[in-house]
């Protein structure tokens, strides 16, 4: 082969391998369309234990044909809190098993069936389904394309490696590495989990291995090994994901590499035993073996996509089989490499991140979460108020000073955070008018509780105020000032329980009763500051930092019931 002719070879394989990979992609995104609440309802219900996780996991992926997109959405539930760590593990565990489908898919239609010639009026049929205003309509003829592309890439891909035909000599190197020892075995283990790390799919990797053993390029024992590499190769794709997540997504992603990993090296332990297992397998079923096997031979060829895709379902289930009992042991190992060391104190987002939007049903999910955690920050300023007030002493009060100060700028972050992520949920795809009216309602409500935090933080600046120019309050004023940061926290405790919840579920009726008594309290003290001004009894520098400080207590009362009444438009 000439320079030009191994570039223009080089860029068609990649070309068949991105419309492959393009295939896989539309039909995984368009079943998530069509059936995406179903299974994200599923995922979250079905595992109470390892076993119903192991089944889901094996059903999700079977569907959206994709262990990368279901895994991501498990290290997306992990980081949003709503699946523990030992749920995840059993989930990924059956998509291990589910993705096996794509092989047996190909090993049976794209080989044995012409596909590619039913792919084009399968399109055709899809067309004009794909102009309709339905969104189901379009998610279905998205599927269909999806399905189509696969096989036309698939055949592209068979076309590009039928230069062996031309060029054999190019090939004879796998030829003799065939028997050139275990070394080679551990060589094609790296070669797969290289190609798989590469094209970040299993799936595609797996389908240029089956094509290569069609076309008598590859024996059984070199594309086995490649398989047990692809397995290793795919984990990379959660742990990119989980790069941008919180320590538990880290902790999920760690668990499918090591849970992979096991396997590989326990399966190449009886690697040997294990094929000829296979292979007696193939001649008992269909007269044909396929180790040490003359690779030129049709029915051969047919024969080894068969017997990989049978190695690759039968390693997957035994792997599962026997660490299915080991789970919690592997969830306190990634534990171990991955401990909780994080200072409250420091800015973090808890359960978002851009890296791990899938969809926008469970990006809103992680939101909601993320403002939960973000109203429980800002507390540590609602309950530092009666701190400060009760706090005399300068060395006491510039501490806290401090600490209201560093929360202040975490509200702050964790606001720009959360807006820019809420912001790209509506950038990310089409979304509902329901998802619409809840990401305007976040919105509201992360800048209602950086307000509070602003607030608090003025509450700190007045208390500094007040000690540096010597102001003191009566006991009995301390004490009507404490009552009323007392009748604050009542409130905001009720608005964190409120934004906890279900925002269909918000009771507006305590928020009205807590923000009442906030209210009532203010006007009572305003009454009675009015008589001590008028009778002289008070400096009217004092009365204008005590009036600043209750004034102040009423402000955050009000944003409180602001961010309850914001959570009730969800309702509708």
């Amino acid at each position: 082969m000439t320079a030009s002719e191994i570039i223009v070879f080089t860029l068609t394989l990649f070309g068949a391998l991105g419309l492959f990979l393009f295939g896989i992609k539309q039909l995984s995104d368009s079943l998530q369309k069509v059936a995406g609440n179903q299974m994200r309802s599923i995922l979250y219900k079905m595992t109470s234990n390892r076993f119903k996780g192991i089944l889901t996991g094996i059903i999700i992926t079977a569907i959206i044909q994709s262990s990368s997109a279901s895994t991501v959405m498990v290290i997306s539930f992990v980081n949003a809190g709503l699946l523990s760590l030992t749920g995840a593990i059993s989930v990924i565990m059956g998509a291990n098993i589910g993705t096996t489908v794509t092989a047996w898919l190909i090993s049976v239609l794209g080989f044995r069936v012409s596909m590619f010639e039913l792919s084009l009026p399968l399109i055709g049929l899809a067309l004009p389904l794909l102009f309709s205003k339905k969104d189901k309509s379009k998610s279905y003829a998205e599927l269909m394309i999806g399905f189509g592309l696969i096989f036309i890439g698939l055949q592209f891909l068979s076309d590009c490696t039928s230069i062996v035909n031309e060029n054999p000599a190019a090939f004879d190197f796998l030829h003799k590495y065939a028997s050139a020892g275990f070394g080679t075995i551990l060589v094609f283990v790296l070669i797969g989990a290289i190609i798989t790390l590469i094209i970040q799919s299993s799936s595609a990797a797996m389908a240029l291995t089956l094509v290569l053993c069609y076309k008598g390029i590859l024996s059984f024992e070199l594309a086995a090994a490649m398989a047990l590499g692809q397995n290793i190769g795919t984990t990379i794709t959660a742990i990119l994901a989980s790069t941008v997540g919180n320590k538990a997504a880290k902790r999920a992603a760690l668990a499918h590499l090591l849970f992979n990993v096991i396997g590989a090296v326990l399966s190449l332990i009886f690697f040997y035993p294990f094929l000829r297992g296979v292979d007696a397998f193939m001649v008992r079923i269909g007269s044909v073996s396929v180790l040490n096997a003359d690779l030129s031979l049709h029915e051969v060829q047919l024969a080894i996509p068969i017997a990989l895709s049978i190695f690759h379902t039968a390693f997957n289930v035994i792997n599962t089989m026997l660490l299915v009992w080991f789970v919690k042991p592997l969830a306190r190992l990634v534990t171990f490499f991955i401990p909780d060391n994080v200072n409250d104190d420091e800015f973090r987002l808890k359960y978002i991140s851009q890296g791990l939007m899938n969809t926008s049903e469970l990006a809103t999910i992680q939101a909601k979460k993320e403002i939960v955690f973000m109203s429980q920050q800002t507390k540590k300023m609602i309950v530092t108020l009666p701190v400060l007030l009760s706090t005399t002493h300068d060395k006491e009060l510039s501490p806290l000073y401090e600490k209201m100060d560093k929360y202040e700028e975490i509200s702050d972050r964790m606001l720009l955070e959360i807006t820019k992520y809420l912001v790209n949920i509506t950038q990310n795809g089409e979304i509902s008018k329901a998802v619409s009216c809840r990401i305007i309602a976040m919105l509201k409500i992360i800048d209602e509780i950086e307000r509070i935090a602003d607030r608090c933080y003025q509450f700190s600046k007045v208390i500094i105020y007040k000690n540096e120019m010597k102001y003191k309050f009566t006991a009995e004023m301390t004490n009507e000032l404490l009552a009323m940061t007392t009748a604050v926290e009542n409130a905001y405790n009720n608005m964190i329980k409120n934004l906890s919840e279900d925002y269909h579920s918000v009771d507006l009726i305590a928020g009205n009763t807590l923000e009442e008594i906030i209210n009532n309290k203010r006007d009572i003290l305003k009454t009675k500051l009015a008589e001590k001004i008028q009778k002289n009894d008070i400096d009217f520098n004092v009365s204008s930092v005590y009036s600043e400080i209750f004034s102040t207590c009423e402000r955050i009362g009000d944003i409180i019931q602001n961010v309850n009444h914001t959570i009730a438009t969800c309702r509708d």
